[in-house]
């Protein structure tokens, strides 16, 4: 079977006149997208453009973007998305590291990408370049790339070191891909609601590869609206895929508006990812909906590796097992497989493993254990059913103190049962006497926050419920938590706020 570029191309030419995407510009059909995409690598090929070059995209969702990736794949460029919330010094890093030949971008973010390039760099608005517009100019045959070729160069989220640049080859997005939408049931009678941004392997990789395998159309969301959401779903849409943030606020919104919660119930699908669901969120959601949402795991290294099943009940928490072509195991600190049900790090291979870390082959070479078993960096535990459950980030999430080895996420999930705790982050750090400090920032339901009682009554709730030495030693109330844009609690911006604190 074909499994790289010769199939992906195959199957966005395979249902010319359906409807591919429909956004606040209007409609586009497959082979409108195959002509546009065409014309743009054509006009890249006169610009002096090959394989192997890269280009980067740093715009708000848009079907230009769309058309500029497939565009990209045409010519064998490596698209490069950037997260339309960096700033310049995170722009910077990025033009830097990835040195691309072409940097695209709106309107709404063409001062940052100027103020952060030290290098000169070739920037076109998305929406100018002819090729990228309705009219005609010159086109690209699709070049025959190998399975191996890169298709992308996704940069990590940052959220516990500078961001490195991920090589995924077509072999391992379209394999990978095709076999987590296969196991979610995935058809050409399916009308996806797209409401992720299009520069992260969630809504890029599962979204927009995943609908087109498929002969799916997309519902193209500019933005997050649960407002949009319901009424894509009420006008056909038939599935949704978010993180939990997405959730939070469409349970908030489905709260407000009855009817709205009876309408989600015609969708056959919803799927969560990024972070875990809180097993309150979860339970609210399917209260609500009548739905179970389908969790999964992954990252951009290693593409979509974990998700539940359908034809199973959930349970929340769990994310799953190993999608269809990838292996998973768990391994404790030296390295050693541990007995089911214990706590280690998880370590993955097969399909949708990444090529390399761009420019970082002492990083890369690091990252893989013996056998191609590439370290995550999460610690899990497997239940006796052989789901995966995720315990939270070997770095972050697992705090050493007094001696012992304590969960995050255990004593997250005590705090959030507060009824005045709307949101909550553990973190540990640094302290003299426990080796790493307990402490808690919880974001308080209600104003004000200054002078609560709130900081005292988490401490008594964690110590009546989890062993003493689990219990926060401080608590910090604020009015949010540092996101990126999926929505993952950024621990390390805690961390050093907190460890600036006097």
């Amino acid at each position: 079977m074909v499994a790289g570029w010769a199939r992906l191309r195959t199957a966005w030419t395979t249902h010319p006149s359906r409807s591919f995407l429909r956004s606040d510009r209007g409609t586009l059909s497959y082979v409108e997208l195959e002509r546009r995409a065409s014309a743009y690598a054509g006009w890249l090929a006169q610009e002096g453009l090959r394989a192997g070059d890269r280009v980067a995209v740093f715009a708000d969702t848009d079907p230009d973007v769309i058309v500029a990736l497939f565009g990209h794949h045409r010519l064998g460029v490596i698209h490069v998305p950037i997260n339309t919330r960096y700033q310049h010094e995170e722009v910077n890093h990025i033009l830097s590291d990835a040195q691309p030949r072409l940097v695209l971008t709106d309107a709404a973010h063409r001062a940052v990408v100027e103020r952060a390039m030290t290098d000169r760099l070739a920037v076109k608005l998305i929406g100018q370049p002819a090729p990228l517009g309705a009219g005609p100019g010159p086109t690209a045959p699709a070049a025959d790339h190998p399975d191996d070729a890169p298709a992308l160069m996704i940069y990590t989220s940052g959220t516990t070191a500078k961001s490195k640049g991920v090589i995924l080859p077509f072999r391992s997005i379209v394999g990978n891909v095709s076999a987590l939408t296969d196991l979610w049931g995935w058809s050409s009678s399916d009308r996806l609601v797209l409401a992720l941004p299009l520069f992260h392997v969630h809504g890029l990789g599962i979204g927009v590869y995943g609908s087109v395998l498929h002969g799916m159309s997309i519902d193209l969301l500019p933005s997050f609206d649960p407002a949009r959401v319901v009424t894509a779903i009420a006008e056909g849409a038939t599935v949704f895929m978010g993180v939990p943030t997405m959730y939070r606020r469409l349970v908030h919104h489905l709260d407000g508006d009855p009817p709205a919660a009876n309408a989600l119930r015609a969708a056959r699908l919803f799927t969560s990812g990024s972070a875990a669901l809180s097993p309150d969120l979860f339970t609210r959601f399917e209260t609500l909906t009548g739905h179970q949402i389908v969790e999964r795991y992954g990252m951009s290294e290693t593409l979509f590796t974990l998700s539940n099943r359908l034809e199973e009940r959930r349970r929340p928490g769990v994310v799953g097992r190993p999608v269809p072509g990838v292996e998973a195991r768990i391994v404790d600190e030296d390295g050693r497989v541990v007995a089911p049900t214990e706590v280690g790090e998880l370590e993955v291979r097969g399909g949708g493993m990444m090529t390399e870390y761009w420019g970082k082959p002492e990083e890369t070479s690091a990252s893989f254990a013996a056998g191609g078993w590439f370290k995550t960096g999460d610690v899990v535990r497997q239940d006796d059913r052989g789901d995966f459950q995720i315990v939270g980030r070997k770095s972050v999430d697992i705090i050493k103190s007094g001696g012992f080895k304590i969960s995050a996420r255990e004593i997250e999930d005590v705090l959030r049962d507060h009824d005045r705790v709307e949101d909550v982050a553990v973190v540990g750090i640094p302290d003299p006497e426990w080796g790493q400090a307990i402490v808690a920032v919880a974001v308080p339901v209600g104003e004000p926050i200054d002078a609560d009682t709130l900081p005292e009554e988490l401490v008594a709730l964690a110590a009546a419920r989890l062993a003493g030495y689990k219990k926060p030693r401080r608590v910090v109330l604020t009015k949010a938590l540092p996101r990126n844009a999926l929505g993952k609690i950024q621990k390390h911006v805690l961390i050093a706020s907190l460890t600036a604190q006097p």
